[in-house]
């Protein structure tokens, strides 16, 4: 069975766990994080790849590397705005 896959979403979600994790002054409320999400998403390109089940992770891990840089500053600058405006 083949799935059509975003791994940029795949990956914004793994780091803002992480930074979320981190970041003990941004609102950890439902709303606020699908902002946060929402926002970084909006501001990167979609990688969206068809895969067989299975092979999602192991191909996410490289695009990982390949944009770490770009999604990191994409969420970190969303986290900023949501900070700054919460519309919770």
């Amino acid at each position: 069975m083949y799935k059509l896959k975003n791994y940029t979403e795949d990956m914004v979600d793994a780091a803002l766990d992480e930074i979320l994790q981190k970041d003990n002054e941004v609102c950890k409320c439902e709303k606020c994080i699908i902002d946060i999400k929402a926002l970084a998403l909006n501001s990167l390109p979609s990688r969206y790849v068809v895969t067989e089940i299975g092979e999602v992770l192991k191909k996410a891990e490289n695009f990982y590397r390949q944009s770490e840089v770009d999604i990191m500053a994409a969420i970190l600058g969303a986290v900023a705005k949501v900070k700054e405006k919460p519309q919770h």
